[in-house]
């Protein structure tokens, strides 16, 4: 999918959570030089109904679907004056709302909704649906508990490596937003040594983990062959699980980029163990970069 001149988009509903993710989202389209787009998507005729409608001339609920926009608006031209900005309220389901307008996005910008303190679950209805499902990367920003996400966090990128190769959506993706931001990137490469392959011999206690270490190196390598030369760019292998091993590296970063696999005509989840534990538990913003299968 080409992304370039596409405007960003940003997903709110009024919580405090979604508005640092318009702050976020602002500087975000600045750095891309595109236009920012600002989405409330509700089914408040559901619960108004037509008749109700015609009665009072305008229903509440879209009253206030356009008091939201219209405050996360002027919120981010307040942030970035020089912002083109449009506001925009879909009376459908906010999941189909929003993967549809990532067919025309750069990437979708989602926050995590806290009134009720229930992060994890209301994560979950909302935002796994659409980094699951969306063309575009969607970037989620985690690490909203400590007030960590804005401007001031926009520290090192961290690339977890798979095993898509040098072509891989997410490999591109990362160096793009290093550079933007001109951090550096580290790309990390998680291996581990399988129990059945372990031998109990102290000559030869060490091979098995060498030959998975040296694999990881390769991949590693092989992902970062093609990677620009005016990006700062730390390649690292880790032993341990790859959930354990992100999470670890989203603790000091300003943005953890993880691909996930899109099989065309699969209705299912398409998320993998490792980015749907990172969308729950990283420090920091995840972008979920969708790969073709």
């Amino acid at each position: 999918m080409n992304t370039v001149g596409l405007p960003l988009v940003v997903g709110v509903d009024g919580s405090e959570p979604s508005l640092r993710a318009v702050d976020w989202a602002a500087d975000e389209a600045a750095l891309r030089a595109v236009a920012l787009k600002v989405v409330y998507a509700s089914l408040w005729e559901r619960y108004e109904g037509s008749a109700l409608a015609s009665d009072v001339g305008k229903p509440s609920e879209e009253v206030r679907a356009d008091d939201i926009v219209g405050a996360a608006a002027r919120r981010a031209l307040r942030r970035r004056p020089d912002l083109r900005v449009s506001a925009d309220v879909l009376p459908e389901e906010p999941e189909y709302a929003l993967v549809r307008e990532g067919r025309t996005a750069s990437a979708l910008v989602l926050g995590t909704r806290g009134r009720s303190g229930l992060v994890e679950m209301l994560l979950g209805s909302v935002s796994l649906t659409v980094a699951a499902h969306a063309a575009c990367p969607v970037i989620v920003l985690r690490g909203s508990h400590d007030n960590r996400v804005g401007a001031e966090s926009r520290g090192r990128v961290v690339l977890g490596v798979g095993e898509t190769g040098k072509d891989s959506a997410a490999t591109g993706f990362a160096f793009q937003e290093a550079r933007l931001r001109a951090a550096p990137l580290d790309a990390v490469r998680a291996w581990r040594c399988p129990a059945h392959e372990s031998v109990d011999h102290p000559l030869l206690a060490g091979e098995p983990a060498r030959l998975h270490e040296e694999h990881a190196a390769e991949a590693l390598e092989e992902a970062l062959k093609d990677a620009p030369t005016d990006v700062e760019l730390h390649r690292r292998t880790v032993e341990g699980p790859a959930r354990r091993v992100l999470l670890d590296a989203s603790r000091d970063a300003g943005l953890l980029v993880v691909g996930a696999r899109r099989t065309p005509g699969h209705l299912g989840l398409q998320l993998g163990r490792v980015a749907h534990g990172v969308l729950h538990h990283a420090a920091c913003p995840v972008a979920i970069v969708p790969e073709q299968a």
